[in-house]
């Protein structure tokens, strides 16, 4: 990945994840991010900000938040001038952070970004949907032009285009779960998380009542068949597999065969609702006998106007996708299940370019890299560079010895041991000065995570925090620690760097070095 410019685009989330921007700045910077930072101050904010910086030449853009805020910076580069240019990337921050947790994205932000700047990037499908056609009754189109003195036409009205297209990473769903996003306060989602989310399933589900609805498949030339028709609870088309944190609703879905699945969850007489609800809390996925799968490149799902539609987590409003005369329309119709809305999904083959961490297993890909960046397992082959350069240091740390010795090499045996000696244990006396100093005046740093540098074998990046000897506040630090750097242990003994692989979170190490306004340091010296 091209290592030059990159937007930090924040849900603020009341302030949660503001506090934490100095620190994911420091471990970009020390990676040699450029890293713009940008607030989102109001709903759809991400979006414009994200297509700008795409625009704008952004070599990579982070989502700062949960879902909802992904699905804002891939809508934003999805609608640039050339779409999918730009990298996306994640700091989890939200209350699901689906996408986080199904690559293995750490959720602490600093681990987070440790991840980010030692990632590879995939194309991956991007879900995009539309509204194709509005159909109204006749009756409705006949009071309408009665009202306004012209003659009624004996047809159902159409409307053809989209206001908008809008994309998703994650799933898209009609029904259900779209009305629960809906209605679930903001404030408590952030006080409670997941458990807000919970609490109005609970208030919802016993009024929610099955929908309508047709599914076609749509060929290349536009032609469609139709694939189901019936009554349905809940629709969910999805591009990746796990849903609402815990359910698998489309197990089958990879992320780079250009295809979406669907699960329909059939609707029935009580009991058998309850026997799907108690197959997804203890199964974790639908129920075989009331869930119907498909697949398809492209689609159209037709529902009435009443049902609501998410984007990965996210309740859409369909007034933003049909004209400004039919969504008034559709407001002066008693019941708005009268109208059918015509959504057309298409799955946009390795459409946008998104980093994953080198750790990753590539279930979601059907056709995963046989060559993969190197994972922490395969340290010791990668720090051959790095032991390299640590015996340079340990031949230069004898040279003083070595040169004494030739100076005496023509003397008798007994000068050349008792100069040899000498020197020797002014060495062994200098270390532990050496090692003093730097617990003295040295910055204290208290770790908590390390990276590989992604560009510079053998040299890692030590992310945590060192305290500010004046005011007492904790500043971030992110630490570079490459072959130059001198390294040693609580005993003043020189061990090589490639030690820095084994240091655990909470431990405190002591760094020499400058530090910059963001909170870099290039070590000279490190205490382990």
């Amino acid at each position: 990945m091209q290592r030059e410019k990159a937007l930090l685009t924040i849900n603020p989330r009341a302030g949660q994840n503001v506090t934490r921007i100095p620190d994911v700045v420091s471990v970009l910077s020390a990676a040699g991010w450029e890293t713009e930072v940008a607030l989102k101050q109001y709903g759809g904010q991400s979006i414009e900000m994200a297509r700008e910086a795409s625009e704008d030449g952004h070599d990579l853009v982070i989502g700062y938040g949960g879902d909802g805020t992904v699905n804002q910076v891939v809508n934003g580069v999805m609608r640039a001038k050339k779409p999918g240019k730009s990298v996306v990337g994640v700091i989890p921050g939200g209350t699901a952070n689906l996408w986080a947790g199904d690559i293995g994205v750490p959720t602490e932000p600093v681990k987070a970004a440790l991840a980010l700047v030692n990632s590879e990037v995939r194309r991956v499908d991007v879900g995009r949907v539309e509204v194709s056609s509005v159909s109204f009754p006749e009756n409705i189109e006949a009071q309408r032009a009665t009202q306004n003195g012209k003659k009624a036409k004996k047809r159902a009205r159409k409307q053809v285009g989209s206001r908008v297209r809008n994309h998703f990473l994650l799933m898209a769903g009609l029904g259900f779960d779209a009305e629960v996003m809906r209605h679930a306060p903001k404030p408590l989602k952030y006080r409670l998380g997941p458990l807000a989310v919970g609490l109005t399933v609970a208030q919802k589900l016993p009024d929610h009542q099955t929908f309508p609805i047709e599914i076609r498949g749509v060929g290349e030339g536009g032609e469609s068949d139709m694939i189901w028709q019936g009554d349905a609870l809940q629709v969910i088309i999805g591009n990746t597999r796990r849903y609402a944190m815990v359910l698998e609703t489309t197990p089958e879905a990879y992320i780079d065969d250009g295809v979406l699945d669907v699960c329909i969850i059939i609707g029935g007489d009580p009991v058998s609702t309850m026997q799907q609800v108690g197959s997804l809390l203890l199964r974790h996925k639908p129920h075989n006998t009331t869930s119907q799968y498909f697949h398809g490149s492209h689609l159209e799902i037709k529902v009435p106007a009443s049902v609501p539609m998410e984007l990965d987590g996210s309740a859409v409003k369909l007034k933003d996708y049909v004209s400004k005369d039919d969504y008034e329309l559709i407001g002066q119709v008693e019941d708005s299940s009268q109208v059918m809305v015509s959504y057309r999904f298409d799955a946009l083959h390795k459409a946008l370019p998104m980093a994953f961490p080198c750790t990753y297993n590539e279930e979601l890909f059907q056709h995963p890299r046989r060559h993969k960046k190197l994972d922490p397992e395969q340290e010791e082959e990668h720090n051959k560079a790095s032991d390299i350069g640590d015996k340079k240091k340990d031949d230069m740390a004898q040279t003083e010895l070595q040169v004494a010795t030739e100076r005496v090499i023509s003397q008798p045996d007994h000068s050349v041991d008792v100069e040899k000696e000498k020197r020797q244990e002014e060495i062994r006396a200098e270390l532990p000065s050496l090692v003093t100093s730097l617990f003295e005046n040295g910055r204290k740093v208290t770790v908590i995570g390390k990276a590989q540098h992604p560009e510079k074998p053998g040299t890692y990046i030590v992310a945590g925090t060192t305290l500010n000897a004046l005011t007492s506040e904790q500043k971030p630090a992110a630490v570079i620690i490459g072959n130059n750097t001198e390294v040693f242990d609580q005993n003043g003994q020189h061990i090589p760097s490639s030690a820095v692989a084994d240091i655990h979170e909470g431990a405190t190490m002591v760094v020499e070095g400058k530090r910059s306004k963001l909170g870099v340091i290039k070590a000279t010296r490190v205490v382990l």
